[in-house]
């Protein structure tokens, strides 16, 4: 199973970026890579599932 993380525009981008330094196999989009900025979070979810 590979698991893929979808992070909305309020998470911090220093966390994403330390994720994928830890582990850069980590499937990991920002909401600005995604265009997802102003959704709000119930959209994103949508968007994600």
């Amino acid at each position: 199973m590979n698991i893929r993380y979808q992070a909305d525009a309020d998470l911090n981008q220093v966390i994403v970026t330390g994720v994928l330094r830890r582990e850069p196999t980590v499937n990991f989009q920002t909401a600005s890579a995604a265009g997802l900025q102003g959704l709000k979070d119930l959209e994103v979810l949508t968007l994600a599932a």
